[in-house]
């Protein structure tokens, strides 16, 4: 009857929930994926601390931005803007 067969044990001989080695393999790739998530998530969360301005993208210089914040605001004329944006930009 119950003997020490091929399927012995409550698990069929296959180990934890009858997948083996390749349901060990299944939640290390869950695993690795929970962490580097959270790797990720931590990360990104000390680049943009609060009361920190965005961080800009490689070659916008802080200098352009100003300057369209106050050609935004009205502060200076589309001319004065234009040269300015040339002189950053040289």
């Amino acid at each position: 009857m119950w003997g020490y067969g091929p399927n012995y044990g409550m698990m069929g001989g296959w180990g934890y929930g009858g997948y083996g080695p390749l349901g060990m393999i299944i939640w290390l790739v869950i695993l690795a994926a929970i962490v580097g998530g959270l790797v990720w998530f931590f990360q990104r969360s000390q680049q943009q601390q609060p009361g920190q301005p965005p961080q800009l993208p490689a070659g916008r210089s802080r200098g352009l931005d100003v300057l369209e914040e106050r050609y935004a605001r009205g502060e200076i004329e589309r001319e004065e803007y234009l040269q300015k944006k040339r002189d950053l930009s040289s």
